[in-house]
């Protein structure tokens, strides 16, 4: 059994930065890519930033404001946001693709919210 751990959203005024983690924990298991999503009230939930062997990727929306960041020691991927806007506010989910013996499967946090007053 693996469970995901967020923490770190909040409210931050326009321009703010924040810093959201996401801890895996368990036993017997590696964690092979890790990414953010994020979904906003109507709105579908969307990609944010991913990594996975040192590659990563961001939406066009978020380039050159938000990293994503993993610690392997730690199983934690962070997401370090920085020139936040209002159109940033949503509840952020991290995922993980977990691999258990031969087993692969994708888990889920239970969500952060982060909102951003203009």
């Amino acid at each position: 059994q693996v469970q995901l751990v967020e923490s770190g959203g909040g409210l931050v005024q326009s321009g703010g930065s924040l810093r959201l983690s996401c801890a895996a924990s368990g036993r017997a298991f590696s964690i092979n890519a890790m990414a953010w999503y994020r979904q906003a009230p109507g709105k579908e939930r969307e990609l944010v930033a991913r990594t996975s062997d040192g590659i990563t990727n961001y939406a066009d929306s978020v380039k050159g404001r938000f990293t994503i960041a993993r610690d392997n020691a730690e199983n934690t991927v962070y997401l370090q946001m920085h020139s936040l806007k209002p159109e940033d506010t949503a509840v952020y989910d991290c995922n993980a693709h977990i691999a258990i013996s031969a087993f692969t499967y994708i888990d889920w946090g239970e969500g952060t919210q982060v909102a951003v007053a203009s």
